[in-house]
């Protein structure tokens, strides 16, 4: 013996005039909203992009403000003329190092 439920065959759902006009405004209402939905998330990622480069730009301001600051330090420019350019203050005598190869050390400025 098999225990099938006896299918109980009724009336189908008609699909009105109703149905269809919601169906309809509702898939063009989906389709219509693709666009927007699109372009707003695009500009979100580029807004993200730009405040990551404004940080970005932020930190390198905040260094080169650091080095005028230190520029203006007599102190500073001192020690950068000795070491860059290889300047001696009048009276002082300058020396040079020469390696193996008879070719001075470059300076690291």
């Amino acid at each position: 013996m098999s225990t099938r439920a006896a299918v109980i065959p009724g009336p189908r759902p008609k699909l009105t005039a109703r149905a269809a006009l919601l169906a309809v405004l509702m898939v063009s209402t989906g389709i219509a909203s693709i666009v927007p939905v699109r372009e707003y998330l695009d500009q979100r990622g580029r807004m993200a992009d730009l405040e990551r480069q404004a940080a970005a730009l932020q930190e390198t301001n905040q260094g080169l403000r650091a080095q005028m600051e230190r520029l203006r330090d007599p102190a500073y420019l001192e020690r950068l003329a000795r070491e860059c350019l290889g300047m001696v203050m009048p009276g002082e005598i300058a020396f040079i190092t020469v390696d193996e190869e008879g070719t001075g050390t470059p300076s690291v400025c």
